[in-house]
């Protein structure tokens, strides 16, 4: 990635800068975060960022300490994240964690980003890319599960770039999606909790850590689906009527054979899982219902990185 503004703060670094979750947020807006993906996808396809499997160590009482690092010729980044869902009950945040960016060339610090955010933002602009690239009008009508911070995310970066869409919530009960819909009214005007039967949708997002499939309706062309919430092989958000339906598609296939518990779990053809690179450089087939597999990997942190590199150097011009 040619960024000159980044070549710049690589030639003359301020020094290390640390960002809080504001300052991370800030940072990274959805819109750019979209297009430093599209640039990231590629680029894992073809080689030149590297992104190994990440490192999983069990932390405390059922939490997960996750070690991702990544390389580009620019910049590399190494993400520590600890997962630990008995924070819940402690009225404590599930994530913590950080991003540090160093300049690939040198090894120097560069700077301190805020791990949850940047793995809330570029979440949901994996979902956003996604919504960009199979759907051929924008989403108009999204139904999402989960109530959790990734949900809000994803209200967050919906309202970015489709501000008119209108989103039903479906949690656990209905209670609990009333209770998202009020708290993050702020961030999308057009929340409604899901009552009753499940309206026709143009996008079904989930954003659940489930054991158990939370969406499994037959296959419809026109409407697609992203999971993304199951990141452990024992998890799975997506049944096996809705993906021997569907053409599959995963942000990064080799992490989806190992930690998409969805695919796993149904018996996926691997050989029929295709990239979501190979959407973005290629025709998507028409009239074929799709689902994509986000499992997520460094290389999406770097390209979050990238934008806020950018975005530093903008400042301190």
């Amino acid at each position: 990635m040619n960024d000159p503004s980044i070549a710049a703060m690589l030639a003359n670094p301020p020094g290390i800068i640390v960002c809080d979750p504001a300052r991370t947020a800030a940072l990274l807006g959805f819109e750019q975060l979209v297009e430093a993906l599209g640039r990231a996808v590629r680029e894992l396809a073809a080689g030149s960022i590297l992104s190994p499997e990440r490192m999983v160590v069990p932390l405390g009482e059922g939490g997960v300490l996750l070690s991702m690092p990544a390389s580009a010729p620019d910049i590399a980044i190494h993400k520590l994240v600890n997962v630990q869902q008995a924070n819940a009950r402690r009225h404590l945040p599930t994530l913590h964690g950080n991003v540090t960016v160093c300049d690939a060339a040198t090894g120097r610090l560069l700077c301190l980003l805020d791990g949850p955010e940047v793995t809330g933002r570029r979440t949901a602009a994996v979902t956003l890319l996604a919504l960009r690239t199979f759907l051929p009008q924008p989403v108009q009508r999204i139904l999402i599960f989960g109530t959790g911070a990734q949900s809000r995310f994803h209200v967050q970066a919906i309202n970015a770039l489709y501000p008119q869409a209108r989103i039903w919530v479906r949690g656990l009960d209905l209670a609990s999606a009333k209770q998202f819909c009020e708290a993050n009214r702020q961030w999308h005007g057009q929340l409604q909790p899901l009552d009753g039967d499940m309206p026709e949708v143009d996008a079904v997002i989930t954003l659940t850590t489930s054991l158990e499939p939370v969406y499994n309706q037959p296959a419809r062309a026109g409407c697609l689906v992203v999971g993304v919430g199951a990141f452990k092989p024992e998890m799975a958000e997506l049944g096996k009527t809705l993906l021997d339906g569907s053409l599959i598609y995963a942000d990064d296939p080799a992490g989806a054979r190992h930690e998409a518990g969805d695919l796993l779990r149904a018996a996926v053809d691997w050989s029929q899982v295709r990239s979501l690179a190979s959407a973005l450089d290629g025709a998507v087939e028409p009239g074929r219902p799709v689902v994509v597999k986000s499992v997520g990997t460094a290389a999406w942190d770097l390209a979050a990185a990238r934008v806020a590199l950018a975005n530093l150097m903008a400042e301190r011009a």
